[in-house]
């Protein structure tokens, strides 16, 4: 299955969203690559500043050409986590184009409702192309103990795609195990945030076999 991460909207959390589907997908017992599509490369920097191999490889692929060139790289792998570029461009279709599943980080604020309408114009667009693609929103860096993650789902269902259930929240450990090339499964395997990402990867795998 390809994973393509995405939103046309900066800080949403993607990079550190893609990054950790990767590894939880991993510790599941699958082979992944992630493709780091964002000029900007981040996933490339998280990748660098281990002191050791990622649990995965990180690959560059920032040409709006990811459609083309990717399956030569992914027939090696059970899965492809797409870290992908913001802003509307080339880049972010074809990165929508080439995914089997778009998985759309939305955090629990009304502009981030309202920019969502880019990223679906996008996958609507890319659908034409690509008939069988599916999209879904996750809600990211949900205030924990707090009513706006549930007005945000209320909120999205104006949108044609499902919500997951599975949420992940604003938790200090992601930009702690960021800063040292980790994640949250190297830092606090047993926590609440390990938790909550290794519930997203199950709610993922179940709509990959569908």
């Amino acid at each position: 299955m390809i994973i393509s991460v995405q939103n046309q909207k900066g800080g949403v959390g993607k990079t550190t969203l893609a990054i950790h589907i990767s590894h939880g997908l991993v510790l599941k017992g699958h082979n992944v690559l992630l493709v780091d599509a964002d000029p900007q490369g981040s996933s490339r920097d998280w990748a660098a500043a281990r002191g050791e191999k990622p649990p995965f490889p990180v690959v560059g692929l920032d040409r709006p050409t990811i459609h083309r060139d990717l399956p030569t790289l992914a027939k090696d792998y059970d899965h492809v986590v797409i870290d992908g570029p913001p802003r509307v461009s080339d880049l972010a279709r074809s990165a929508i184009i080439a995914a089997d599943l778009v998985v759309i980080p939305i955090q629990p604020s009304p502009y981030d409702i309202w920019a969502a309408v880019e990223v679906i114009k996008l996958i609507t667009e890319a659908s034409v192309f690509k008939e069988n693609i599916k999209a879904v929103f996750v809600i990211n860096r949900k205030i924990v103990n707090t009513a706006i993650g549930r007005d945000v789902v209320e909120a999205l269902e104006q949108y044609p795609f499902q919500v997951l259930k599975s949420a992940i929240s604003q938790r200090v450990v992601f930009a702690e195990s960021a800063a040292s090339g980790n994640t949250v499964f190297e830092v606090d395997k047993n926590g609440s945030a390990a938790k909550e990402v290794k519930a997203l990867v199950n709610e993922l795998l179940k709509l990959g076999v569908e």
